[in-house]
């Protein structure tokens, strides 16, 4: 996940090899927040049906969130409409982000630049970690009566839980968000990025990923994904939002179950 030609100029602690679950300590640098941004519309949050209630309480959440930088642009942009159409009122109070990462130094890094505290939370969590994970996130839904979050976004976070634990990893991720969720914003990576990052591994002389070798699901990773969400955890694709300038798919599901 290098950008071309930084590879060279990197030492090891720096090198995206040496961050085997996707933590890296300068992601963004390389792969800066405007790369999704600039694909998610403004108005997604009206799209989606929310807002239209000025005290309605909209949740999202950023899974595998890094040092924060793309949780905080998107709460931005998505207040950009409100303020245009009325540059005196406030961003909307009642939307809230929680954006959580397995790395609590990139966390505390989130934490220390939050300039929303009253609406992003950021919290150290392993996605693939299932009492955890459903305790604390339970309690942030309840703390603000909702059953579900509107809207996840999991952003090139599958290649990792899928490298370092296997395929029924990456489908017990896929069910748990949409279990969480009632709309999941998705970027898988594709099957180019899994070699890449097995050679940057190799080429630190590090052991190879426990599963690179034996995984079954390979190729169009992202539609494995789509295949199992709308087959097995009761979603639908709603939208294509377009490919990022490293050529994945943003790809936008809904619930179509009816539920609470």
């Amino acid at each position: 996940m290098a950008a071309s030609g930084k590879e060279n100029v990197m030492d090891e602690k720096d090198d995206p090899g040496a961050a085997p679950y996707g933590n890296f300590i300068n992601y963004y640098t390389f792969n800066p927040p405007e790369n999704r941004i600039n694909l998610i519309p403004t108005t997604l949050i009206q799209d989606l049906g929310y807002g239209k209630d000025s005290s309605e309480t909209i949740l999202m959440l950023d899974v595998g969130c890094n040092s924060g930088d793309l949780t905080v642009a998107l709460y931005r942009h998505l207040q950009q409409r409100a303020q245009s159409e009325d540059p005196t009122k406030p961003p909307h109070t009642d939307l809230h982000l929680m954006g959580f990462d397995l790395d609590q130094s990139l966390i505390l890094r989130a934490q220390q630049n939050n300039p929303f505290p009253q609406n992003i939370s950021f919290i150290p969590l392993d996605i693939t970690e299932d009492s955890s994970l459903q305790t604390q996130l339970q309690v942030y839904l309840g703390q603000h009566g909702c059953p579900r979050f509107h809207l996840t976004m999991c952003l090139a976070v599958t290649m990792w839980v899928h490298l370092n634990h296997g395929d029924s990893a990456l489908l017990r991720l896929l069910s748990r968000l949409a279990s969480l969720s009632h709309h999941l914003l998705l970027e898988a990576q594709p099957w180019k990025c899994y070699r890449s990052a097995a050679r940057r591994l190799r080429k630190l002389g590090r052991t190879d990923f426990d599963h690179f070798k034996t995984l079954a699901i390979r190729g169009d990773v992202a539609e494995h994904a789509r295949e199992h969400l709308e087959k097995h955890c009761g979603m639908e694709l709603m939208q294509c939002f377009g490919s990022t300038t490293w050529d994945r798919r943003l790809l936008l599901f809904r619930r179509t179950e009816i539920t609470d």
